[in-house]
């Protein structure tokens, strides 16, 4: 048997994961058996497009609910810590400084599965992620991006 991959998660994380699949496993499949039946009252079914995307939805929810079971049954909860650890590590906040344009970055690290770049979450294992992890406060790392190789310097790391 294949060992399954721990996944790494904050409890803010965590807690969104339990609360998506509660509303899956309830609401989402209320909704879509809804859908289903009132398809299916429309007749038949083999040229009944109403029927076939709320099959294809059921699919959907029933996949992700087994993907969110499975991430919570191989989780493991980041605690963040107030210590004195200038090292970056996973639930840290960290700000880089770009040191060819002079521009800020200010991250969380998180797993692969809470990431959300648009929120400046980003994995531990994406590029700059690997670059930082286990990186002191004042360091500067290179990390190599589609467009060539880009120097930040660590500023802080909380």
């Amino acid at each position: 048997m294949i060992a399954e991959k721990e996944v790494f998660l904050t409890q803010e994380g965590y807690t969104k994961l339990e609360n998506e699949l509660e509303t899956l496993k309830t609401v989402k499949r209320r909704e879509v058996a809804g859908r289903i039946k009132q398809a299916i009252e429309f007749g038949d079914i083999s040229e009944n497009s109403e029927y076939e995307d709320a099959k294809n939805e059921q699919a959907f929810i029933e996949g992700r609910i087994l993907t969110v079971e499975k991430m919570l049954r191989n989780v493991r909860i980041i605690e963040h810590e107030q210590n004195d650890s200038d090292l970056v590590h996973i639930g840290a906040k960290v700000t880089l400084k770009d040191m060819e344009y002079g521009d800020e970055f200010h991250y969380t690290i998180v797993g692969s599965a809470e990431a959300d770049p648009n929120n400046n979450m980003i994995s531990f294992e994406s590029p700059v992620g690997k670059a930082i992890m286990g990186k002191k406060l004042g360091e500067v790392v290179e990390v190599n991006v589609p467009a060539g190789k880009v120097k930040y310097e660590i500023l802080s790391v909380v």
